[in-house]
């Protein structure tokens, strides 16, 4: 395989006040591959949100730190990069799409000045230039009359509109990168596999490398080549979709795959995780998946496992899993 067109490795991220510290990210490493889909999945509070944004340069600091690691974008660590060379990029080679578009669009600017201040920022386009090339966007993903919508505000658009017009404003200079992070989460289940089908097709298109944030399992099987499994801000399993489908080998994935509803399920009732992710401001030791984990080893309590290299290229973070060697 080629070298990947974005490495994290090691990724540390923390928020620190007076009065708490919180180890939002913890170790983080993966690779992504240009034309790939990288699935990051996990509970909320497990730091997927975390790691994209410190990948992106937008966490706020502080109280927010990333305190170990490299984010190498084709060989380029982006945590070393000055703030201007880092602005160069966001938008431009790497972009996002965040989770809730109306907070993220600007309510007093109309949609198309939006998509259109990118492609002048970083492609240097003409006003004209760049509104022909928002009309465009907006045509591609979707939006019905986009030369008229154009000119309208993101409150005149529905929910699913608003996430086609982030979805354009983040492909307008044509990004390697995509970093998606639950782009589905506030839309109804009809607009959601539209979103879903529209990414997919765009990607074809325009050649990205997409890292997709969700905790829909669902979502994962659908659109993912390769998940990373996140838990307590690290990662639990790594591994090809199919294989994570066919054998998980961490008790989390397996606890999260046994609670994904299905029409050939036998079960009256959806098995659950018990108890709470943990309290990331309080120190634990041994595994913090321990106290919910219905697969338990003694040493569980006390030593907290390495991430283990199995075959296949997997990874698991777990004293059970098989033919393990560290990684």
């Amino acid at each position: 395989m080629t070298e990947p067109i974005l490495s994290v490795r090691g990724l540390k991220t923390e928020f620190r006040t007076a009065d708490y510290h919180v180890q939002a990210v913890d170790g983080l490493s993966y690779d992504l591959h240009a034309g790939r889909t990288l699935a990051v999945v996990g509970e909320s509070g497990s730091g997927k949100s975390v790691h994209a944004l410190s990948v992106m340069g937008l966490l706020p600091t502080p109280p927010a730190r990333v305190t170990a690691g490299e984010v190498l974008y084709r060989g380029r660590d982006l945590l070393k990069l000055p703030k201007e060379e880092m602005r160069k990029l966001r938008g431009d080679r790497i972009a996002m799409i965040f989770q809730e578009p109306m907070t993220s669009l600007n309510p007093v600017l109309r949609v198309g000045d939006q998509i259109a201040e990118s492609v002048i920022l970083h492609k240097g386009a003409s006003p004209e230039a760049a509104m022909a090339r928002a009309v465009d966007l907006l045509k591609k993903v979707g939006i019905p009359s986009p030369d008229k919508r154009v000119r309208d505000y993101p409150h005149q658009f529905s929910g699913g509109m608003r996430q086609r017009a982030m979805i354009a404003m983040a492909l307008a200079c044509g990004p390697d990168v995509l970093i998606a992070d639950e782009p589905t989460t506030a839309l109804d289940v009809t607009i959601q596999a539209q979103i879903l089908e529209l990414l997919k097709d765009l990607q074809r298109e325009f050649k990205m490398a997409l890292v997709l944030i969700t905790h829909n399992i669902g979502v994962v099987a659908e659109m993912a080549d390769d998940v990373v499994v996140m838990y307590a801000g690290r990662a639990v399993e790594k591994s090809p979709v199919a294989e994570t489908f066919k054998d998980p080998r961490h008790p989390y994935t397996r606890a999260l795959l046994g609670s994904v509803p299905s029409i050939f399920s036998r079960k009256d009732r959806l098995a659950a995780i018990a108890g709470q992710p943990p309290d990331l401001s309080l120190a634990h030791a041994g595994c913090p998946f321990a106290p919910r984990c219905a697969e338990v080893l003694p040493r569980c309590a006390s030593e907290d496992p390495p991430p283990f290299a199995l075959p296949g290229g997997r990874m698991s973070n777990c004293w059970k899993a098989e033919d393990k060697v560290p990684a």
